[in-house]
């Protein structure tokens, strides 16, 4: 079955950062969409980043754009989120996600295997 599993959270300060990593199996990863969300305590879902299947294309939120960066490695199955300056409101449970979908898409709805998440916590 397909398996999403990410790392690379923490505890930093503001200004500071972090790479997160999703290693991916039970798919054709060089096949598929992913996509980066993250969730707030009290707040829903909310899109980052998603990157197409060969890394050519990019798509950020408005929030991240400029601080954050995705990339992937189709030959270690593996997609990452550099996150650079970040600010406490980035706090947050990370979740990376495999598309149904063929383009790069914000919606979560069209995103079909889940990762279980790390946390991201940025104190001042």
């Amino acid at each position: 079955q397909v398996q999403l599993v990410e790392s690379g959270g923490g505890l930093v300060q503001a200004g500071g950062s972090l790479r997160l990593s999703c290693a991916a199996s039970g798919l054709t990863f060089s096949s598929v969409v992913m996509g980066w969300f993250r969730q707030a305590p009290g707040k829903e879902r909310e899109f980052v980043a998603g990157i197409s299947q060969r890394g050519f294309l990019t798509q950020y939120s408005d929030a991240v754009k400029g601080r954050f960066t995705i990339s992937r490695d189709n030959a270690e199955n593996t997609v990452y989120l550099q996150l650079n300056s970040l600010k406490p409101e980035d706090t947050a449970v990370y979740s990376c996600a495999a598309a149904a979908a063929l383009v790069v898409t914000s919606s979560p709805d069209n995103y079909r295997f889940w990762g279980q998440g790390t946390q991201v916590s940025v104190s001042l």
